[in-house]
C-alpha cells in the first residue's frame, strides 16, 4: 500500500469554490450526469462527523420521483398550509438582533430588489415561495436526512457533509441551494421516501447548473467583517482576571 500523502491542495481552487458557492433559485433544466452526482456525493461524505459515526443518508430525487414529491407537498401547501410542526427547533420563536436585521436585509434584496415584490404582496411572496417545493428547477433534488439519536451531534456533522457538498458541487462546475422549507412538510417527505421513524429530515437541497439568465441570478449576500464574529485571543490581549 502507498503511504505517501497526496500533494498539498492549490489554495486558489479551494478558495475559488468557497467564494463563488451561494444560494441558486434558479436553475436550466440541463440534467447532472450520475457519476458526476455520485462523485460529489462521495467527496461530501469525507466530511468529519463525531467519532466516524456518518450519520446522515441522503434521498436523491430525479424524474418524476421528484416531480410526484413536489406536486403533493404543492397540494398541502394550497390546501391547508404548513403541514406540521418541525422535528426539531431550527428557528427561534422571536428573532433578536443582529440576526434580525439580517434577515430583513436578505428578504428586501430577495424578495423587493430582485423579483420586485413589495412586503405586502402575500400573493407575490407566496408564488416565489412555492418554487422552493420544486426544487428551483433543479433537475436534482436531495433530502438529506440523520438518525434521531444523536440528535445534536448528526445535525453538526450534517451541516458538514453539506458545506462539502455544496462546496465540491461548485468546484465542478454546479450550483446548490440547501433549504429548511422541506422540513415543515417532513410528514409527506416521510410517506413518499419512506423513511423510517428512527430518521428525521434535517433539509433539502436544490443542485443543478444555475440560469444565468434568470433575475436572481444577480442575488449576492454580504458576510460580516471579521470584527463581528471573532475574537482573538493572544499573548498581546489584555490581562483578564
Amino acid at each position: 500500500m502507498d503511504d505517501t500523502p497526496p500533494p498539498p491542495l492549490g489554495h486558489e481552487a479551494v478558495e475559488a469554490a468557497l467564494l463563488s458557492r451561494r444560494s441558486v433559485r434558479a436553475f436550466l433544466p440541463r440534467p447532472v450526469p450520475a457519476e458526476l452526482l455520485a462523485r460529489l456525493l462521495t467527496l461530501a461524505a469525507r466530511a468529519p462527523s463525531n467519532s466516524n459515526t456518518q450519520p446522515w443518508h441522503v434521498h436523491v430525487l430525479t424524474g418524476e420521483p421528484k416531480r410526484r414529491l413536489a406536486e403533493a407537498i404543492v397540494r398541502e401547501l394550497e390546501a391547508n398550509g404548513r403541514a406540521a410542526e418541525t422535528e426539531y427547533p431550527y428557528q427561534p420563536g422571536e428573532w433578536q438582533e443582529p440576526f434580525l436585521s439580517r434577515r430583513r436585509s436578505f428578504g428586501q434584496s430577495l424578495y423587493l430588489d430582485q423579483l420586485g415584490i413589495p412586503p405586502g404582496d402575500a400573493a407575490g411572496r407566496h408564488a416565489h415561495h412555492i418554487r422552493n417545493y420544486d426544487f428551483f428547477g433543479a433537475p436534482v433534488g436531495l433530502i438529506v436526512t440523520v438518525g434521531r439519536n444523536p440528535l445534536a451531534g448528526a445535525l453538526i456533522d450534517a451541516g458538514l457533509f453539506l458545506q462539502g457538498l455544496a462546496t465540491a458541487a461548485r468546484a465542478h462546475g454546479l450550483d446548490t441551494c440547501l433549504q429548511a422549507s422541506f422540513i415543515d412538510f417532513h410528514p409527506i417527505i416521510r410517506r413518499h421516501l419512506r423513511i423510517p421513524d428512527d430518521r428525521f429530515t434535517v433539509c433539502g437541497v436544490s443542485l443543478g447548473y444555475a440560469d444565468r439568465e434568470h433575475c436572481l441570478d444577480l442575488l449576492r449576500t454580504e458576510r460580516e467583517p471579521l470584527s463581528a464574529f471573532v475574537t482573538f485571543h493572544t499573548d498581546d490581549s489584555p490581562t483578564q482576571p
